[in-house]
């Protein structure tokens, strides 16, 4: 039986009775969720009892919302399950990744403002890690973003340049416009293209350091999804 430690959390995983990618069924997945969703609530609830003001706690990140979300944890976790068709190990490598980025980074607590964006980005990157079925555009978005040296800012100008050149293009297949492309289309501001650039080259530096090991992690991979699929095991049982 294993343990996760989080403060005074401690929740328990049968190490032989986490359900694979290859053993997902409907009865298994409500199982993961609900113990996830029990997990974090009790968290979240005991650092909010610790915070004043949950406004005005000690470091803001990309992850905290203005409010709430008017969704409970477990009817989120269920709504990625439905939508997302990722194994239930996921759900709980990713539970893993949150308590480590809190052991990383005691400053910023879970809360309600932040616990459904952790969340779903650390189940997105778990999926990408267990999940066969992402590899193959994995690999295809990581070449892309070598190729274009990570040059994704795209100016006002630029944008409205090439919106011109495609209306000339439709023009010359003889169709017809009813408002510009430009005007059709949302484009960030510049400042903010900017900073996704500035972001960008920070991803491609770690991506260097990731690729230089990419075969370690595709070796430990397969090896951490050998254990997470048993072949008779479940959580349903």
């Amino acid at each position: 039986m294993g343990k996760v430690h989080e403060g005074d959390m401690e929740v328990h995983l049968a190490e032989e009775t986490v359900p694979g990618a290859s053993d997902a069924t409907e009865r298994e997945a409500p199982r993961v969720l609900l113990a996830l969703a029990a997990a974090l609530e009790r968290l979240v609830g005991r650092n909010e009892r610790c915070l004043k003001d949950i406004s005005e706690h000690r470091k803001m990140t990309i992850y905290h919302g203005l409010r709430p979300p008017n969704i409970s944890v477990l009817k989120y976790l269920e709504r990625m399950h439905k939508y997302s068709n990722c194994s239930p190990s996921c759900f709980v490598v990713g539970f893993v990744y949150i308590d480590h980025l809190l052991h990383k980074q005691p400053d910023v607590p879970i809360i309600s403002l932040n616990v459904h964006r952790l969340l779903i980005t650390s189940v997105m990157v778990a999926t990408k890690l267990l999940d066969d079925v992402n590899a193959e555009l994995n690999a295809l978005e990581i070449d892309f973003l070598f190729r274009l040296d990570f040059r994704l800012q795209v100016t006002s100008n630029m944008f409205e340049g090439y919106c011109s050149h495609l209306e000339k293009e439709m023009m010359l297949a003889g169709q017809r416009l009813e408002k510009p492309l430009s005007k059709a289309v949302d484009i960030a501001s510049e400042e903010i293209a900017q900073e996704k650039q500035r972001l960008s080259e920070d991803i491609q530096r770690k991506l260097r350091l990731v690729m230089n090991h990419s075969a370690v992690t595709y070796a430990n991979s397969r090896n951490l999804q050998s254990l997470v699929s048993p072949p008779s095991s479940s959580l349903a049982s």
